[in-house]
Order: structure tokens, then sequence, then C-alpha cells
């Protein structure tokens, strides 16, 4: 298993929320060996992955229970934005219907409710797949300065349900996402949803967590996922 490291500068003059999402979703198409034609993003929010996608393919299904976020997905006659719970076992049944060659995940299944049960719906399309899951290791000097428990589950207990269903390559990347004020950190971290809209910390609490937050940057960790 292989473990890097990537620095992003601080972007918030640009008034973007997604670096890290975006690095995600360039290194799991440039991670692929073959041009999948039909396609599965699972949590595909305003459609970052499938405007990534640098091949032609016949049909792209993105799901998502965020209505918002799908409204700005691409749409065409190939393309389908369907709204949808990963968490929900009957989506999976009408999935059935439909033919798939690739499943695709960028950042999204962290948050899925019951990952043992959402996996096996998934090995029950037969398909292979290119998941990027952030682990308990994202925000980890933050929830150490803080005093609490990460949210998201460990690189551990990930790896171990996704060997239960499927043969795959794993590979844990780190990254770091620096800014030029603790500040614009925090304004980050609530504006951009890796909190997964939470808040754990009263306004005194977060305050002192900003006053003693002993870096200039952020750390994350993801666990991706590819089929052998």
């Amino acid at each position: 298993m292989k473990v890097s490291t990537e620095f992003s500068k601080y972007a918030a003059e640009y008034n973007s929320h997604n670096i890290i999402q975006e690095k995600v979703v360039k290194k799991l198409i440039s991670d692929i060996k073959k041009k999948p034609q039909y396609i599965l993003d699972l949590g595909c929010g305003s459609g970052a992955l499938c405007r990534a996608l640098p091949w032609e393919y016949k049909h792209f299904i993105g799901i998502d229970f965020a209505a918002g976020m799908l409204e700005l997905h691409p749409k065409s006659e190939k393309i389908e934005a369907i709204y949808g719970d990963f968490n929900d076992s009957n989506l999976f049944s009408t999935l059935q219907t439909y033919q798939f060659d690739h499943i695709f995940s960028a950042s999204a299944l962290q948050w899925a409710e019951d990952l043992d049960s959402l996996l096996k719906n998934m090995a029950a399309l037969h398909t292979s797949l290119s998941l990027a899951i952030f682990t308990s290791g994202t925000f980890k000097t933050l929830n150490k300065t803080a005093g609490t428990k990460p949210l998201l589950r460990n690189k551990n207990e990930i790896e171990r349900l996704i060997k239960l269903y499927f043969d795959v390559k794993l590979e844990t990347v780190e990254y770091k996402l620096k800014f030029k004020s603790v500040r614009e950190m925090f304004r980050y971290i609530k504006q951009s949803g890796v909190s997964g809209s939470r808040n754990l910390l009263s306004f005194k609490e977060m305050k002192e967590l900003m006053r003693n937050y002993p870096l200039d940057y952020l750390e994350f960790e993801v666990l991706f996922i590819q089929s052998s």
C-alpha cells in the first residue's frame, strides 16, 4: 500500500471550496486503466466526475440525495442525474435494471450509514469500481487539538469491509490544504461540506480551538479503492 502526500495552496481567494475533492476526482480517473461505457456515480453531487471524464461513453447515471446539487449536474441524452439515497437498499433494486460496467464514487461514501450493507448492495451489481473514501485521518490534528472524536471511519475498518466483497488495489493518499489564516481555514470547513454539516463544538469551544490550532493547513486522508 502506497502513501503519498500532496500540497495544495490555500485557495479561498478563488472562491472555491472543493479543492481536495477535485484532486480526488482527478486521481480516480487517472488510475483507471480502461474506458467504461456504462457508468454509475454514487454521490455524484453537482457532477465534478462527469465533467472530468476525458473519454466518450454511452450512458452515465449520477445518483445523489441533494436535489439542489442535481440541478447543477450535466444532463444530456446520455446523462441521467437521479435523485436517490445510496443508503436505501430499494435504490439498488432499481439500479439492477440498468446496465453498468463501472461504479465511481468520489468523496461521498464516508457518509454511508451502514457501509457494510452499502458495499454488499454494490457488489450485487457485479461490476468493477473506483472509489475514494475519506477516513478518520482527515482533520487529525484538529480533532486532537479540540479533543473530539473523528466523524469518519478509520482506514482499517474500511479496508476490512471492502475486502469482504471486492478484490481491490488500495492506496492511501494524504493531502494538506494550506491557508493564510486560521479564520479562513475554519470558514472553509463550514462552507465546503467536509465536516458533514455537523457542528460538534460550541461557539466558545470553537474560539478556543482557533486560538490553539498549531498548523497552517488541514489534513485529509483518502483511501482509494480500485478493482483489480
